[in-house]
């Protein structure tokens, strides 16, 4: 019988052993991550756990009696440190683990600000694992000054938070607007506006030279020579795919783990899913950062060691949650020419991404009609009149007959 090592014990890990186990897989498998924690959501961390309103095991994507019931090994706190692909093992210190099929679910890390800037100062953050928030819990008390340098999606939502609590919040871009690489300077707007109106300072096309303190922050340097107060600082200035392992073993990085359409790494014993991964897409390559591809990919794969020979057939989504906006992002809109903005009705409002006449991507705000017809559409390959779209009397579920 067949042993399944998975290396990488997040969403895309978690999700996999269960796959094998639900089609049958009858061998052993073996599920090692290096974080204590059982696998767990990590959207919440920056939101509802960060808030105070969710506890750990709420986080906890199954309970540990799950593994234990479905004979899978569970092996937490325990970093692999090498894999060796052509002696079919994984290396956990001196520990040896034999495998007949390898899964590479690593996911991503943050960027860390070089020590250089200051980014090995005590009050320091970046937003990625349970360690991370548990270790800045403590900062985020009213009145203290937070200095957030990115204005990507965690930075943005680490902001909301803050201010919730009563937190004096700086956000700094060095882009011209915040969410500049992943929207339309529409969405931009909304939740520059959405921050403003909440009290959050948003300084844009704003560099910055250093962190300011000895052992700990006092503040920030800007590139303009502006010094701004800080009592922490929390760094979103984006993630990168964890491929250490796989490269140390010889196999081929491109954005990330390279992998075929089945999700299977140059080696056909080493496969990889999720964060972590790139894959074939229209004619180049993907990566994908998103909890919606870290299942469907790994279920995939999963499928795939079962010999099922299974095209992976990507269908990005994605959400952010700040203050009471809940945003809801269908498809990728790289290489959109024209936004279509449908609304605002209520507190509603939907911004529609096109490449000439093909529909590419939806951002949807409080609009989960908008989001759901979106996702549909680009998932079935059509692409409606974007005059229909901007119409408020289109009734939208009429555009998937």
């Amino acid at each position: 019988m067949s042993h399944v090592v998975v290396v990488g014990a997040g969403q895309a890990g978690a999700a996999l052993v269960a796959k094998l186990r639900s089609l049958g897989h009858v061998g052993q498998i073996t599920l090692i991550g290096a974080e204590p924690a059982p696998p767990y959501q990590r959207p919440p961390l920056s939101k509802a756990y960060l808030l105070g309103e969710m506890d750990e095991e709420r986080l906890w994507l199954r309970g540990p009696e799950f593994y234990a019931e479905q004979n899978i090994v569970l092996r937490l706190g325990e970093p692999v440190t090498e894999i060796d692909p052509k002696a079919k093992t994984v290396s956990l210190g001196d520990e040896k683990i034999s495998y007949d099929d390898l899964v590479l679910t690593t996911g991503s890390t943050p960027r860390r600000l070089p020590a250089l800037v200051g980014g090995d100062l005590a009050g320091v953050y970046t937003v990625r694992t349970l360690a991370d928030v548990d270790g800045m819990k403590a900062e985020f008390m009213p009145g203290r000054r937070l200095v957030i340098i990115g204005g990507g999606y965690i930075g943005l939502e680490a902001a909301a938070v803050a201010a919730k609590l009563g937190l004096d919040v700086t956000v700094l871009e060095m882009a011209p607007r915040i969410l500049q690489r992943v929207a339309a300077p529409e969405t931009s707007d909304y939740f520059r506006a959405l921050h403003v109106a909440h009290g959050v300072k948003i300084m844009e096309s704003t560099g910055f030279e250093r962190i300011l303190g000895e052992d700990r922050v006092t503040g920030v340097l800007l590139a303009d020579g502006r010094e701004i107060e800080a009592d922490f600082v929390v760094a979103g200035v984006g993630i990168l795919p964890v491929g250490r392992l796989a490269e140390a073993a010889g196999l081929p990085l491109e954005n990330g783990i390279r992998t075929d359409s089945f999700g299977r790494t140059e080696n056909h014993h080493v496969w990889a899913a999720g964060d972590c991964a790139s894959f074939p897409w229209k004619g180049g390559r993907l990566r994908l950062e998103s909890v919606g591809n870290a299942i469907d990919m790994a279920e995939v794969v999963a499928e795939n060691i079962m010999g099922a020979d299974k095209v992976y057939h990507a269908q990005p989504w994605f959400w952010s949650d700040q203050y009471d906006c809940k945003l809801q992002i269908a498809g990728l809109n790289t290489g959109y020419d024209r936004i279509v903005t449908r609304g605002p009705e209520g507190d509603a409002v939907s911004f529609w991404y096109y490449k000439g006449p093909e529909l590419l991507a939806v951002d949807a705000m409080n609009d989960p009609r908008a989001y759901m017809v979106g996702k549909r559409l680009i998932e079935m390959g059509r692409s409606p009149d974007p005059l229909a779209i901007a119409d408020p009397a289109t009734v939208l579920k009429a555009l998937l007959k």
